[in-house]
């Protein structure tokens, strides 16, 4: 399972891990679901790494969006998984964190 190539998630965000080297460190872009919605918001920068795939067929994963224009960044650790079909499918937990003043 590799991450690169373009992902969407049930509530229409997308990321495209753009490049993935050989020790598993990604970068990419993200666009939110709301996006669509909202011409204001843009593709924010991601970077991020994953388990070597030689070692684990499923492997753990986490990166990190920068948002653009927002005091804001978000992580996300998840794992990707293969079904009996092949078919590539990612679960993933995230945590935003806005600027505060103190």
């Amino acid at each position: 399972c590799l991450l690169s190539g373009s992902w969407r998630s049930d509530t229409g965000c997308r990321m495209v891990v753009s490049v993935l080297s050989k020790d598993g460190r990604f970068s990419g872009s993200y666009l939110p679901g709301s996006a669509a919605s909202d011409p204001q918001i843009l593709t924010s920068p991601l970077e991020g790494s994953q388990q070597d795939t030689g070692l684990v067929p499923q492997p753990t994963f986490s990166f990190t969006v920068h948002w653009r224009l927002r005091a804001q960044t978000t992580t996300f650790l998840g794992q990707c998984y293969v079904g009996t079909n092949g078919e590539e499918t990612l679960h993933a937990l995230w945590l935003m964190r806005e600027a505060a003043d103190s």
